[in-house]
């Protein structure tokens, strides 16, 4: 959660609008499902997992936006401080994923922001 905290707030202070949806993994599939009407209507998400690090492509099979995928150091096992999870996200065969590097909130952040920065001056 401290990295996803680190990401919202960080978009935050650029005067992004955040939504955030906690412990919606893949383990719990459903409750990703709950929220995935909302998710869809984000101009860009940005999806922090740990573990073995699928979340982002199974967003990213559900939704036609950007994603900033982020692996975090949380784990277990052969997590190696997030290495599986970062191998992982570079290897989805989702389009549409941009991978930061591990417990990269900040990075991810940014990123989104410069989208969401884009779309929002081809609205005007």
């Amino acid at each position: 959660m401290s990295v996803a905290e680190e990401a919202a707030k960080t978009a935050e202070a650029f005067n992004v609008e955040v939504r955030r949806f906690y412990d919606v993994g893949v383990a719990g599939i459903h409750r990703l499902f709950a929220h995935i009407d909302e998710i869809r209507e984000a101009t860009v998400s940005v999806v922090i997992a740990g573990m073995e690090g699928a979340l982002p492509s199974v967003v990213g099979g559900l939704v036609s936006h950007p994603i900033i995928a982020v692996p975090t150091s949380v784990g277990y096992g052969a997590n190696f401080q997030g290495l599986s999870a970062l191998l992982t996200m570079l290897n989805s065969c989702a389009s549409g994923i941009s991978v930061v590097n591990i417990d990269n909130g900040f990075g991810a952040a940014y990123n989104a922001v410069i989208i969401q920065r884009i779309a929002d001056s081809n609205k005007e």
